[in-house]
């Protein structure tokens, strides 16, 4: 596929199903993700593979995360939160590790390891997957991060839930550029 039709035709999976990229397919997914700009090659970007075997820890872990924040969460929105975990069968948290300061500034910092994830929602449909990237209260837990082996002020910038997409495609209308754009005047 062309890589401009490929950025022109992005769009967010609404549903996703096995099966998930193999190992290999996934090598290839990172190998593109860590082409991502990078000012002062500081490399902050981390990414953790949550594959299907693990996803009902990771539903425990979003329910855990859940039940911190809301003791008083009903057993219905805790599933709601479990459930989250079989939306793909890959799941990528993407962090930044962002390096204190450095003389690269944090947001720089961050804004490499989320264009590293947008690599990723490319490279997966140009080998023939859907993704869809959420974040939600768990990517700002210190214990969800803790437990996917980042650091307390690592920033998950993002869940990229990574599989074979099924239906169509999103009913929600594409912005016009052009209404994003101005010209300086100087």
């Amino acid at each position: 596929m062309d890589a401009l039709e490929l950025m022109l035709s992005r769009e967010s999976a609404l549903k996703l199903e096995s099966p998930g990229p193999s190992a290999e397919e996934l090598n290839r997914i990172f190998d593109s993700a860590v082409r991502a700009p990078d000012h002062g090659r500081l490399r902050p970007w981390q990414f953790v593979v949550i594959d299907e075997t693990h996803r009902a820890a990771f539903g425990a872990l979003m329910a855990d995360s859940l039940r911190r924040r809301d003791p008083t969460a009903t057993d219905i929105e805790l599933q709601r939160e479990r459930d989250k975990a079989f939306r793909a069968p890959v799941i990528v948290a993407v962090a930044a590790k962002v390096r204190k300061g450095n003389k690269i500034p944090e947001i720089e910092q961050i804004a490499s390891a989320s264009a590293a994830a947008q690599t990723i929602m490319l490279a997966a449909p140009a080998i023939g997957y859907g993704a869809v990237w959420k974040t939600g209260a768990p990517a700002y837990d210190p214990v969800v991060k803790t437990a996917l082996g980042l650091a307390e002020d690592d920033n998950i910038v993002g869940f990229l839930y990574i599989g074979t997409q099924v239906g169509g495609p999103s009913p929600i209308p594409r912005p016009e550029a052009r209404d994003f754009v101005t010209a300086w005047a100087g």
